[in-house]
């Protein structure tokens, strides 16, 4: 789950829009270093989606203890054709980070996923295991509704970053602005605010109270934390500008937080 009020550039500065990682330098890299440094980010993300896509189907067939259950649950498999192709987009639209050993490595990235593919696990096992039956129609349909308002905020905020986040000053230079319009008009951090409807969102396909509020209880906590720190480096670069545009928005859900 990871996003800032606005992105960067392919190259230099590393700032997280949507996934939960930590900012480093903002210092300018030479042209002619970003190409290689775009390269190895897009093939650790390849990586990065084909590993957790196939944990995602993993987690969720030791919950269910069964994989044909997914022919049989439109709904189910309705909402990981969709969360995976979002993880897909994700990776098209996202900004590049710039190089960083630390933050780049594959596993590190991977075991940033560890709780969401627990909170995968945990719909269908208490669903199959504790309840036993099968989930509400009702309960899919609105599950997967959820999801796709999520994901289409989440992914919504990221391409609206991709525009409208640099603009060329008149000395004819590239630089950075602290974007207000569209989704962060309303909250300053949409695409955290649409993941955690999206992953919110799966047990209640399954209708597994007890996933629900472990979904809700770790998902608040880290958007919570992964807010703090982006906010911090935000009032740093942008200073009064910033602060005053936390005065008069909310951070991720309109008129309450």
């Amino acid at each position: 789950m990871s996003e800032a009020a606005e992105p960067r550039p392919p190259g230099p500065s590393d700032k997280k829009t949507g996934s939960l990682l930590l900012p480093s330098s903002d210092s300018a890299i030479p042209e002619s270093h970003i190409e290689p440094a775009q390269g190895r980010d897009l093939l650790l993300r390849l990586a990065e989606l084909v590993v957790f896509l196939l944990a995602v189907v993993g987690a969720v067939a030791l919950g269910l203890g069964i994989t044909d259950y997914f022919s049989a649950h439109t709904y189910v498999a309705a909402y990981l054709v969709a969360y995976g192709g979002f993880r897909t987009a994700d990776i098209l639209v996202r900004e590049n980070y710039g190089p960083d050993p630390v933050r780049d490595a594959l596993g590190r990235r991977i075991l940033n996923q560890l709780p969401v593919l627990v909170l995968f696990a945990a719909a269908p096992f208490e669903r199959t295991y504790l309840y036993g039956g099968e989930p509400s129609s009702l309960l899919g349909a609105l599950g997967l509704l959820v999801e796709l308002v999520g994901l289409w905020l989440a992914l919504g905020a990221r391409i609206q970053l991709g525009f409208f986040s640099w603009e060329r000053s008149p000395e004819g230079e590239q630089r950075r602005v602290l974007v207000k319009s569209g989704f962060y008009r309303f909250i300053r951090h949409p695409t955290y605010s649409g993941v955690l409807l999206a992953l919110v969102a799966w047990p209640v396909v399954y209708g597994a109270p007890a996933a629900f509020v472990l979904t809700l209880v770790i998902g608040i906590l880290a958007t919570r934390r992964a807010i703090r720190a982006e906010e911090a480096e935000l009032l740093a670069r942008f200073g009064d500008e910033y602060a005053e545009y936390q005065r008069t928005t909310d951070a991720a859900i309109p008129n309450f937080w």
